[in-house]
């Protein structure tokens, strides 16, 4: 656990795994930590030399009463690489993560040894839109845990739900201390957010990733991604809503390990 200073934030990192691994970094969802990925983590790294991070606004990372871009959060995440020495980096990103996934394709496609994009989306329709809005307006009402209660139901599956009666008052004391100003400027720079006309010059391999029961970002974002990314490859996970890291970790690192597998790389030839 530690904290670099970086393209004017402090940003707080982790790593996890074996130094001489092939280097993974993780890009969280959009109000999470790096605690999200608990469920996942143990199992990439086994195999990965893991960076896990806050961004900017996010967790334990710094909170600057300015505004967000995906493109500012790329730029701290190309400064954050090269200043702990990762040239490249295969990036998994979940949500806002994986949004991100595809600015740094984008941007910085040097960095980028595989993408993985996990329930993401490369432009809102109006639904998306819609719900992002009634969002950040709840947030404005300056209470974290009716925050939670108004947001909650569009992350899970119903079968989540009616199996996890606890989720909803453990939810709303966890967000009573939630920096709801943060949330909002991360909320506004998904608003801004539209790729959909690049995604066609991303040349990294991707893996994207739909969950069959997500409400908030629906499979047809994902089919979008995976038509428009020349080679990319497309996966459903099945009996899950849009938080499959919580709802199917274990189905959700089998496709993230398999498509890494395919990427290793070439074992010299023997002499």
């Amino acid at each position: 656990m530690a904290y670099l200073a970086v393209n004017g934030v402090t940003l707080y990192y982790e790593w996890h795994g074996p130094a001489a691994a092939e280097a993974l970094v993780l890009n969280n969802g959009i109000f999470a930590s790096t605690a999200g990925w608990a469920l996942v983590l143990p199992a990439l790294a086994r195999r990965y030399r893991v960076l896990a991070y806050d961004m900017r606004g996010q967790g334990q990372s710094s909170h600057p009463d300015a505004p967000y871009t995906l493109d500012l959060h790329a730029a701290d995440l190309a400064a954050l690489m090269r200043a702990v020495g990762l040239e490249r980096a295969h990036l998994v990103g979940t949500s806002y993560g994986g949004e991100l996934n595809l600015v740094m394709g984008l941007r910085y496609p040097e960095l980028c040894r595989t993408l993985t994009v996990i329930t993401a989306v490369a432009g809102s329709g109006p639904h998306l839109a819609a719900t992002v809005e009634r969002w950040r307006l709840a947030a404005l009402a300056g209470d974290g845990a009716r925050f939670f209660r108004a947001i909650y139901a569009d992350l899970y599956s119903e079968p989540y739900l009616a199996a996890n009666p606890a989720l909803a008052p453990a939810g709303e004391q966890r967000y009573a201390a939630f920096d709801l100003a943060a949330g909002r400027r991360l909320m506004e720079s998904f608003q801004a957010f539209d790729v959909r006309g690049e995604l066609a010059r991303i040349t990294a391999p991707t893996c994207v990733v739909a969950a069959e029961l997500d409400t908030l970002k629906p499979r047809r974002y994902s089919e979008q991604i995976h038509q428009a990314i020349a080679g990319s490859e497309l996966h459903v996970i099945p009996n899950a809503g849009h938080a499959v890291m919580l709802e199917r970790p274990a189905e959700l690192t089998s496709v993230i390990l398999g498509f890494l597998a395919k990427h290793a790389p070439a074992e010299p030839a023997p002499g």
